[in-house]
């Protein structure tokens, strides 16, 4: 399948009240598309270096066009992520609100999820641009922090995370969690008929009525890793050489999952739980499943795979402070409920408020994972993945 290519696009949260769409804000806050971006490519190939000057040349066209106030203030943060642009976009706005703070903020594209910006941090690391990355997995961070490009930071909004969702160094703090889960047309399936385990995606009897996003994107491509990483080398391979015997679905995306999940094109797919609750909330026959509780026994005790958000500050970043102050902000216990009633987001610290539709994480049985373990796993099975997907 061929790999996505729309690229992220660059601007600044919109006051309030004023769509990014109407009249043009003030310099302060003027909306800036990026016309020229790095090429996209996997973090564990080099780039030759006529590669590397035209990344950097792309990303100070992309600064300067249509730039109106390239001498940003002080107190202006600038922020890449890859957290879905509807749920992330109203985030910064809040921060912007809550403090004296101007967010200028670049989003990734659902089908290079989560590689573009990532890869843009990488091509601009002679050069930062951004303060803060702002990651929608928990490891992705880490190519950053092997890299050096991380500053560490030990916010006083992480006192109340737990330690096993934050560096002890301080180079990153998770918050704000999905989790990987089963979504399952319950037109097409009955409950006595419902799979419980990721490994019901192989059996023969769902041939050619299971999805999954492409594995080289996004949480998917996390959770491919985490497989390794938990399984093994020789059982991950050969459970997703029988998915693929068993004909699941390759769509470009999570959402796509989703997609055809509703539409009943197939019967389940693995997709995220923000996914998943937008099918919920908007009344399709579909039942969620939090995958390998142990409840069917030993062949499903593997675990949900918990993904946090994770919030780093950039190395060299144009406003260190300024920086400093988003993410104090992104891992308050404010941001954690609204990304909880807006995204479905699980709340990692005790005491925040979640809507109904929303799984506390206290009552999952997650999957134990290293997440740096799972980053340098990621990279290590690039190859063996591309050939797989068919590239």
């Amino acid at each position: 399948m061929a790999r996505g290519t729309s690229t992220p696009a660059i601007r600044r949260s919109p006051r309030p009240g004023r769509s990014v769409s109407g009249p043009r804000p003030t310099p302060k806050r003027s909306s800036t598309t990026s016309r020229c971006v790095p090429s996209i490519r996997w973090p564990g190939r080099a780039m030759t270096d006529d590669r590397v000057c035209l990344a950097l040349a792309c990303v100070a066209l992309a600064f300067a066009s249509g730039c109106d106030s390239c001498d940003s203030q002080a107190n202006e943060a600038t922020a890449y992520t890859s957290v879905d642009q509807v749920f992330s976009e109203p985030i910064f706005r809040h921060c912007e609100e809550a403090g004296d703070l101007s967010v200028r903020s670049l989003f990734d594209t659902e089908e290079t999820k989560s590689t573009g910006v990532l890869n843009r941090l990488i091509a601009e690391a002679d050069h930062p641009q951004a303060d803060v990355f702002w990651s929608g997995d928990p490891v992705r961070p880490f190519l950053l922090v092997e890299r050096g490009l991380v500053a560490p930071y030990r916010s006083p909004n992480a006192e109340g995370l737990p330690g096993a969702f934050q560096a002890s160094d301080g180079t990153w703090t998770g918050f704000a969690a999905r989790a990987r889960v089963l979504l399952v047309n319950s037109d097409l399936v009955s409950e006595a008929d419902t799979p419980r385990s990721i490994r019901d995606l192989a059996e023969a009897r769902w041939r050619g009525q299971t999805a999954i996003a492409n594995p080289l994107f996004g949480t998917t491509t996390m959770h491919v890793a985490a497989l390794f990483s938990v399984w093994g080398d020789d059982e991950a391979k050969a459970f997703l050489n029988r998915l693929r015997e068993n004909e699941v679905r390759i769509a470009a995306s999570n959402g796509e999952v989703k997609r055809l999940v509703v539409s009943g094109e197939v019967a389940f797919g693995l997709t995220d739980t923000d996914d998943a609750h937008e099918a919920l909330a908007g009344g399709a026959p579909v039942r969620v499943v939090y995958p390998d509780q142990g409840d069917q026994g030993e062949q499903d005790d593997l675990g949900t795979l918990v993904m946090p958000t994770v919030a780093v500050l950039l190395a060299g970043g144009p406003h260190p402070e300024a920086g400093r102050q988003l993410i104090d902000c992104l891992l308050s216990a404010e941001v954690e409920g609204r990304m909880a009633t807006s995204a479905a987001h699980m709340p990692l610290r005790a005491g925040v408020d979640v809507p109904e539709h929303v799984t506390a994480l206290s009552n999952i049985e997650a999957m134990e994972v290293d997440y740096a373990s799972v980053a340098r796993t990621m990279e290590r099975i690039d190859p063996w993945l591309r050939e797989w997907v068919g590239l």
